[in-house]
């Protein structure tokens, strides 16, 4: 008997599913680390809504929202609240969508 026959089918991913492929839920955030003391307050507020508009761009690819023109703000804070986050503001979900557009 081949040895391909004898591997497991994978599951389906978002390229190969005929559908979206859904979340995998519960979302479980992993431990956070404390931030490094002594900064600008300016720079906590841009790593936090850096590391805000990743894991809603994950999301958002996850759920089959490729590209940025399908990221509408309506969309992103559906995400946001699928996934158990704040809802982001405006700059937040410019962010999300210019994160969409650099990583192809």
């Amino acid at each position: 008997m081949p040895a391909a026959a004898l591997k497991p089918k994978p599951l389906p991913t978002q390229s190969t599913a005929k559908r979206p492929v859904l979340l995998d839920l519960p979302y479980a955030p992993l431990v956070k680390s404390a931030l490094p003391p002594g900064r600008p307050r300016e720079w906590y507020v841009t790593h936090n809504r850096r590391l805000k508009a990743l894991r809603l761009a994950i999301a958002l690819l996850d759920s089959g929202v490729l590209v940025p023109n399908q990221a509408h703000n309506e969309t992103i804070r559906d995400t946001a609240e699928l996934i158990g986050v704040h809802p982001p503001s405006d700059t937040t979900c410019h962010m999300v969508r210019a994160l969409m557009r650099y990583s192809r």
